[in-house]
């Protein structure tokens, strides 16, 4: 048993290291302390969404704001074959568009499934700020864009469809064969970016250390009908909290999901890993679960804390990632459990 004075001496320890604790998780959160802003996105062909992000954090707009027209510039974009128009469709030939959006506070907003919308983030946004709801799908997705000012469009594009074609011939129904039909030369090129990526994954963090994300993504190319990956989901494709930090990630969506990738990132900083490390222990509990299961499949995450550190880890090598900040603009590659 605890004599008066060792009582008194534990007591003093513990009360000096809740008083650090909360003194540390209070100098940079949001809206009290400055920080360095950032923005920070999968791939390294992100750096024009980053730039547009970045154009908005430089007004002094919001996070959600920067990161809605950051990923707009690969939603609008025909040549990026994985995001928005122009994106590979699935195996009966149809775009379909998952996104969402999130700050720091818990706000959310997501849509999956959705056809003909161009800009799926900026639905997800409405979803958020004029719905009771987080998530809406397929048609009820569709009819609430209509509502509230859409237009509805042809996404396929000449070259989208042409793919598909080619696809289409060789009657491989399943997507999870696509590196098998590259590794033969049955396919020309990978679906979407080199190497089949998939997603825009963005995070942004103000001088304030205000932080918000979004992702958005056409999806696995030939999919099956119906298919929703990682990317719309909260905790699986992007989580964000204002007193750690964020997540986004980019791959094979299935198994991110698998262990809510990105809340699992969040919370591995809560507990004193850094961005990287984070990202590194997700990826080994991942194989941990899977095992030769994701022999083949890429998966990758990036990291921010809310004190502007940021870090990423993939399954294997090959995932990128683009940064811009007061510095300018830089891309790099991450670091990888697998070569």
């Amino acid at each position: 048993m605890l004599d008066r004075r060792h009582f008194l001496n534990h007591s003093l320890l513990g009360s000096l290291a809740l008083l650090f604790r909360q003194t540390s998780w209070a100098s940079n959160g949001s809206g009290a302390g400055a920080v360095t802003p950032l923005v920070i996105s999968t791939w390294e062909q992100n750096v024009r969404a980053n730039a547009a992000a970045w154009e908005v954090l430089s007004r002094s707009g919001t996070v959600l704001d920067a990161v809605e027209a950051g990923v707009q510039v690969a939603e609008n974009d025909p040549k990026d074959q994985s995001v928005g128009y122009g994106g590979l469709p699935d195996r009966d030939g149809k775009v379909t568009l998952d996104a969402c959006i999130m700050d720091g506070a818990g706000n959310c907003g997501s849509v999956m499934f959705l056809e003909g919308i161009r800009n799926p983030i900026k639905v997800a946004r409405l979803v958020m700020e004029k719905s009771p709801h987080v998530q809406l799908v397929g048609a009820g997705a569709l009819q609430f864009a209509l509502a509230n000012g859409f237009t509805q469009e042809n996404l396929l594009t000449a070259e989208a469809e042409k793919e598909w074609q080619k696809w289409l011939r060789k009657s491989e129904y399943d997507p999870m064969t696509i590196p098998k039909l590259l590794e033969s030369k049955q396919l020309d090129r990978s679906p979407g970016q080199a190497g089949n990526h998939d997603t825009i994954g963005m995070i942004a963090l103000d001088r304030k250390g205000n932080i918000g994300g979004a992702c958005s993504t056409s999806g696995m190319a030939f999919k099956m009908r119906g298919r929703v990956g990682d990317s719309p989901i909260i905790g699986g494709g992007l989580y964000v909290d204002s007193e750690v930090g964020a997540a986004t990630c980019s791959g094979v969506g299935e198994e991110i999901v698998r262990i809510c990738g990105t809340h699992t990132i969040v919370e591995y900083m809560r507990q004193g890993y850094s961005p990287e490390d984070a990202c590194r222990k997700t990826i080994e509990r991942l194989v941990r679960k899977r095992g030769d299961k994701v022999k083949g499949l890429q998966v990758g995450f990036i990291a921010v804390d809310r004190q502007g550190r940021y870090g990423a880890f993939a399954l294997r090598k090959g995932f990128t990632y683009a940064v811009h900040s007061a510095k300018g603009s830089r891309t790099f590659k991450a670091k990888s459990l697998y070569a």
